[in-house]
């Protein structure tokens, strides 16, 4: 099964999440072009670890279901637009995060080390986290000054309190990924 672990977000984000992608809407002159997630599945992934197939992804699943003692709950703020890749035709449109980053990071960190020590093989990309609203299906360069001179300030919109990670299942379909969550695991100070 295609897993990943991530920060679930709570009914206001999504929200935010659902008139930040009307208000994008409105920017993109190929409206077609611009896919937007779906806000119920909107989410902050701290790691993707791709297929996992059995026995490895039980155990996956009960590890995914113990605490993380040592790890504070956290506020985390989102707010701002950004694209990603930083320059040419945009393929990921994203909010950005106002607070709560350190934490975020280490956070990430013991997720990554508790995965690792069970031999899951993770992504070796630096983590950037954000929270994907939409993606381009056919971009263009210039699609980017839609947004360059738009939104780009770290104002926050929302705020949202990190107290557990979810181990989510990524099924893939044609008409998008359907996540659902397989096991959570709470902070504990």
């Amino acid at each position: 099964m295609r897993m990943f672990v991530a920060v679930d977000l709570d009914e206001a984000s999504r929200n935010l999440v659902a008139e930040t992608q009307r208000r994008a809407l409105t920017r993109v002159r190929k409206k077609a072009s611009l896919r937007l997630v779906d806000p119920q599945q909107v989410h902050l992934t701290l790691t993707f670890l791709g297929e996992v197939t059995p026995p490895l992804s039980e155990r996956v699943i009960d590890e995914m279901r113990l605490p993380f003692t040592g790890i504070v709950p956290f506020p985390l703020g989102i707010g701002g637009l950004g694209m990603f890749p930083p320059r040419g035709a945009p393929r990921v449109l994203w909010l950005g995060l106002t607070r709560g980053v350190r934490e975020l990071g280490a956070l990430h960190s013991a997720v990554a080390r508790r995965l690792d020590g069970l031999g899951v093989a993770l992504e070796e990309r630096d983590f950037r986290p954000h929270v994907t609203i939409a993606r381009w299906r056919d971009a263009r360069p210039a699609d980017r000054a839609t947004f360059d001179t738009v939104e780009k300030s770290a104002v926050e919109a929302t705020a949202i309190t990190v107290d557990r990670v979810t181990l989510f299942e990524s099924r893939l379909s044609s008409q998008g990924a359907s996540h659902f969550p397989l096991a959570h695991a709470p902070l504990t100070p």
